[in-house]
């Protein structure tokens, strides 16, 4: 290997860290974050609503309102793949293209659809390929949103607890990994009563932040990525980063 080889892959590598301690100090870090958040809310939402409505529409079927409710929930569906693209893209910085049946509607001057007429537009509705891979992606979405429940929620007030011990860690009222009881500050079994012990918390905090910032980013990007997968069906070349 030469020497010029050996000082670029020294390079690479110093960035590489360079990158994964500044984590916390970066914007996009808080853009992520905001992802998955809004993630934790809008994964729930959409499956309820598609529930509801393709239980509604399947139920009414034997009438005249379970056709036009069907139709409905799989526009509505169509509705939240584009604007699953458009957050991802602003966001966390992927590019996820939007269902045809959307990017085929205009709305300028007055609403337009696809084909030559409302029939037309409904049979390219329940046609199109991408209208189904938007079905498929309310599914990934609440699962994702499980996880964006279960992990941001803890490793944010992890992180705060621990970086806040040695502000609080006299307070007879609060602890970190176990019940809040009146008592001494813990750290789970480990109880914190001099200040060089909260100070010690507190380092262990920064380096569980640090941590804690590259995984949220990488499930961010996991699962900005994965539904831009989904929505190219499935090819992997075809997803780009802004």
């Amino acid at each position: 290997m030469t020497q010029a080889a050996i000082a670029t892959d020294r390079s690479s590598v110093l960035e590489s860290l360079r990158t994964v301690l500044a984590a916390p100090l970066r914007r996009q870090t808080y853009k992520n974050i905001t992802y998955l958040a809004l993630a934790a809310v809008l994964g729930q939402l959409y499956f309820v609503g598609f529930v509801t409505g393709a239980s509604l529409g399947v139920g009414l079927l034997i009438t005249l309102l379970g056709l036009p409710i069907l139709v409905g929930t799989l526009a509505a569906t169509t509705g939240v793949a584009s604007l699953e693209a458009r957050v991802a893209g602003w966001l966390v910085g992927v590019d996820i293209p939007e269902p045809a049946f959307i990017s085929k509607t205009s709305i300028r001057d007055g609403l337009v659809l696809p084909g030559d007429g409302f029939l037309d537009a409904v049979v390219s509705l329940v046609t199109a390929r991408s209208t189904w891979l938007s079905v498929g992606l309310v599914a990934v979405k609440f699962v994702f949103s499980i996880v964006s429940l279960v992990v941001l929620p803890t490793l944010l007030g992890i992180s705060a607890a621990s970086l806040s011990t040695p502000f609080v860690y006299e307070s007879q009222f609060v602890g970190l990994g176990s019940a809040v009881t009146v008592g001494a500050y813990s750290v789970g079994p480990w109880v914190v009563e001099t200040l060089p012990e909260a100070l010690a918390v507190a380092g262990g905090g920064v380096v569980f932040v640090v941590v804690a910032a590259n995984l949220l980013n990488a499930l961010a990007r996991l699962q900005a990525r994965s539904i831009a997968v989904l929505l190219n069906g499935g090819r992997t070349e075809a997803v780009a980063d802004r």
